[in-house]
């Protein structure tokens, strides 16, 4: 693997993810809604939300659910709980770039799990239209649920008695916004190409293979160009041989996806060399394949 050079910082806003800690919820019934504030239900939750007053859009990671009901902890840390009904519609989104959606039943909703909620108003709290989120965010939720080293038992309790679950996620989880970069490694490509030769192809899986045998490592694979072409051109041929690398790491060396962070084209930005010179240009034609460990977790 070829040494870090001056892209850290870059890559960390990449791999960026929040994850929060959970609060308690009372119960206790609203005449308006504020944000943040508790609800009680009352009644049957209707399934048909037309003609219901529309309410505030809420993102932020599910820091809690029971029954019907999640908490969602913002980036400012705002909690806001949110009913769900058989009228609610729960999408994920994923495959390359994330141009692939999947309708999704509402038992995808897992505690850590970053979503973007359209609401209305119902009975003094917010009922939920929409849910959309990520899979592959989904599938580290799911992998922090079933766990390797705790499992968390789930029940249909308030939310408020599960202060256990709440301080064992958090333990888990709470720094891995944080990335400890352990190596990159780059293949390079000739003009307006996205084909690997043999050289390419033997260095990602030997990359592959060193990353394997480090515990708790994920894969950030960013693809580039240099400055020939417009910028929509460019884009286009960044993304493609980020694929291409992506694809042949999961298929050919038995990299896992789960382990692998959303690929991005980055066109000519961040340039590893000059593109006056044509030996600038060859450096920058290229795919780094960056290995990074939670601070969280590494070293466990």
């Amino acid at each position: 693997m070829t040494k870090v050079s001056k892209t850290p910082r870059l890559l960390l806003m990449l791999a960026t993810i929040s994850t929060p800690m959970l609060g308690s919820i009372a119960a206790h019934a609203q005449d308006t809604y504020e944000e943040g504030a508790p609800m009680t239900v009352y009644g049957s939750v209707p399934s048909d939300l037309s003609g219901l007053p529309a309410g505030p859009d809420v993102e932020g990671i599910i820091s809690a659910r029971t029954g019907g009901k999640v908490q969602v902890r913002s980036d400012n840390g705002a909690e806001t709980v949110v009913v769900i009904s058989d009228g609610t519609e729960v999408k994920g989104k994923g495959g390359f770039l994330g141009l692939n959606t999947k309708e999704r039943t509402s038992a995808a909703l897992l505690n850590g799990l970053p979503v973007s909620i359209k609401t209305v108003q119902w009975e003094g709290g917010l009922l939920a239209s929409q849910v959309k989120f990520k899979n592959g965010d989904l599938e580290v939720a799911q992998m922090v649920r079933n766990g390797t080293s705790q499992k968390f038992a789930e029940h249909d309790v308030a939310i408020d008695k599960n202060t256990q679950l709440a301080e064992s996620l958090r333990g888990r989880m709470g720094d891995i916004d944080k990335y400890n970069i352990k190596g990159t490694t780059n293949v390079f490509f000739d003009s307006g190409k996205w084909n690997l030769s043999a050289r390419d192809e033997a260095e990602l899986c030997a990359a592959a293979g060193e990353a394997e045998a480090m515990d708790n490592a994920l894969l950030l694979i960013v693809g580039y160009t240099d400055s020939v072409g417009d910028q929509d051109y460019n884009q286009v041929l960044s993304e493609k041989r980020a694929g291409r690398v992506v694809n042949y790491l999961q298929q050919a060396c038995g990299w896992k996806p789960w382990r692998m962070l959303t690929p991005t084209g980055m066109a000519e930005a961040d340039p590893a060399a000059d593109n006056a010179t044509a030996s600038g240009k060859a450096q920058n034609r290229r795919v780094s394949v960056n290995v990074l460990v939670s601070k969280s977790v590494d070293g466990i």
